[in-house]
């Protein structure tokens, strides 16, 4: 079955994000569980758990139809030793907090060097810090987002991806979430039939689709291979409708989140219904 929603706002509770899920076709979602742009949040209460696990019951959700995504303040790959223990804390409390709520992925960007190191490095960096997340939890999947590469973030190949998981010592709970305008940002040109093959079987051989545990369609504002990280709504961007077509008729798309970040919310129930039309299994 293919799942299809957006990530919506989880303002005023974390079960009204299913909620919203349902105003707008979905069935499927993706939400912050706490603010995303600071570093501290209350922890979760035994209402807060119970309202959003009552809320996944009425609305028949089960966990792979959720992918929660971490703060944008965190970064793994730091190289001040005391900013990147933050980061880890951080996204510890982030894994426990999904663990909590009985869901299982926590998408997040990997990280960046800022410039201030080597990329290697940073990347080992990055290995470590989900390992030491992934021993204080359990259940729960961390899954690597690829980047449009800008400034200096990191995951923006899929050789980078593969290269933080082969350095994993728990690589068996790491997933990762392909976004289309980040990757075509990046350099995978997706418009037609030969790119796209070129770039799933690219993804195939260096990390597997039985690690691919989510995915943001989103169409790009920016250009291709331009590493410039800005969303457009399908149709409307650069990208085109042709993969949305694909990922909509190819059964490995399928029992994993698909999920628009695409900048007009208003036009969210129309495209999980355009790409309901693409359907083809």
């Amino acid at each position: 079955m293919y799942y299809i929603g957006a990530h919506v706002s989880a303002s005023g509770g974390i079960h009204l994000a299913i909620e919203r899920a349902l105003e707008i076709g979905a069935n499927a979602v993706a939400l912050f569980t706490k603010n995303q742009k600071q570093w501290k949040a209350p922890p979760l209460t035994e209402e807060n758990i119970s309202l959003f696990k009552e809320a996944m019951i009425k609305a028949n959700f089960s966990a792979p139809q959720v992918l929660t995504h971490d703060s944008y303040l965190i970064n793994l790959g730091n190289a001040d030793n005391e900013k990147r223990e933050i980061s880890t804390n951080a996204f510890i409390d982030e894994m426990k907090r999904v663990q909590l709520l009985g869901l299982d992925r926590l998408n997040f960007h990997p990280g960046a060097h800022l410039k201030q190191i080597d990329e290697t490095t940073s990347m080992n960096y990055i290995a470590q810090a989900i390992d030491e997340a992934l021993q204080e939890t359990e259940g729960v999947y961390a899954v690597i987002e690829t980047t449009a590469g800008q400034g200096s973030a990191l995951g923006r190949s899929f050789e980078e991806i593969a290269y933080i998981i082969d350095k994993m010592v728990l690589k068996d709970r790491v997933g990762v979430c392909i976004d289309t305008c980040h990757i075509f940002a990046a350099g995978y040109d997706i418009r037609n039939e030969e790119g796209f093959n070129q770039m799933i079987q690219r993804y195939d051989s260096l990390i597997g689709f039985d690690k691919l545990m989510g995915m943001h369609l989103n169409d790009a504002k920016s250009e291709y291979n331009s590493k410039v990280d800005r969303h457009a709504p399908l149709g409307d961007g650069n990208i085109g409708l042709y993969p949305f077509t694909r990922i909509m008729s190819d059964k490995r798309f399928t029992n994993i989140p698909l999920i628009l970040e695409t900048p007009a919310p208003e036009r969210w129930s129309e495209e999980i219904a355009l790409l309901r039309s693409y359907e083809t299994l």
